[in-house]
């Protein structure tokens, strides 16, 4: 793995592939180190000839932290009391273009994940000539009418974070069989590896409720949403119970000739057997976003 100074802040990224391939930069969720996207997934993608990135978000993993900003007190955010961000999506979509300046990559594909969407989409919004393409998966608009998260899923989702490795992993385990897509096998051998090679890789929760109040911060937001360009596809499972189908169906209608891809079955997660899928689906994607860029057009 390297590292890069960009946007002000240093930047702890990986790649795959062979880097005259063009380039997809993967942007992780909320709380969510770049080696949530797994080895393999992002083998397969480079394997279908693309330069695939994947980094650490601020204040997570091996990048930059914000522990002089201190906790923000969820419980007070969600009640709507006023409190101010260390940073702004904004701020983390302005990361991902800086990492793209820092490795000298003038346009790039996009694709992020969860909270990774909703970044995703502001670099597609904020610096509409860096991104190729854009690829949205469980992610979201910010809309507050959307489902609401149930009130089991959240309370998981928000419990402490214990800070001994063992209870860590079992408190992980708990929370994303609640978010696990229902269609599938639970996978808890793969996610006890991943999420104990994480926890020995960095133990950070403070960064997680950072960047949650930036994504409460961030709102609703559907005319920069509208106003994004590049090719989209939308991917989102029918069973997400964090962020629901309508997030996406809303993000599909909202952008342009946005395609959605709906994975019955599939919830708040990445399993194994919907890799295929995704990986195909994002590479016909990009393909077609390839050849629209012809020399003519450039």
């Amino acid at each position: 793995m390297s590292r890069a100074r960009a946007n002000g802040i240093d930047i702890e990224y990986d790649t795959f592939g062979d880097g005259k391939d063009p380039a997809l930069l993967l942007i992780m969720g909320g709380g969510s180190q770049m080696i949530y996207w797994e080895a393999g997934f992002c083998e397969m993608l480079a394997g279908r000839g693309y330069h695939v990135i994947r980094f650490d978000n601020r204040d997570i993993g091996l990048s930059t932290t914000f522990d002089e900003a201190g906790v923000p007190d969820m419980a007070a955010v969600m009640a709507g009391e006023p409190v101010t961000p260390a940073y702004t999506l904004e701020d983390m979509a302005d990361d991902a273009a800086g990492l793209l300046d820092a490795l000298g990559i003038d346009r790039a594909h996009v694709c992020g994940a969860s909270v990774g969407g909703m970044i995703a989409q502001a670099v597609a919004y904020r610096h509409p000539a860096r991104v190729l393409s854009l690829t949205c998966i469980m992610s979201s608009t910010g809309n507050p009418d959307l489902p609401k998260i149930a009130d089991d899923v959240l309370a998981e989702v928000y419990k402490p974070v214990p800070a001994e490795r063992g209870a860590f992993v079992a408190h992980q385990v708990a929370m994303w069989r609640k978010l696990w897509s229902p269609g599938f096998p639970f996978e808890e051998e793969r996610l006890r590896r991943l999420l104990g090679e994480g926890f020995d890789r960095s133990y950070h929760p403070q960064g997680m409720a950072r960047q949650g109040l930036a994504v409460v911060a961030h709102g609703y937001r559907p005319s920069a949403i509208a106003s994004i360009e590049a090719p989209t596809l939308v991917i989102h499972g029918d069973r997400d119970p964090f962020m629901s189908l309508e997030g996406g169906r809303e993000t599909a209608r909202l952008i342009p000739g946005a395609r959605l891809l709906v994975i019955e079955g599939m919830g708040h997660d990445l399993p194994t057997p919907v890799w295929p899928r995704i990986v195909e689906a994002m590479a016909e994607h990009m393909g077609a976003a390839d050849r629209q860029q012809s020399p003519a057009q450039e």
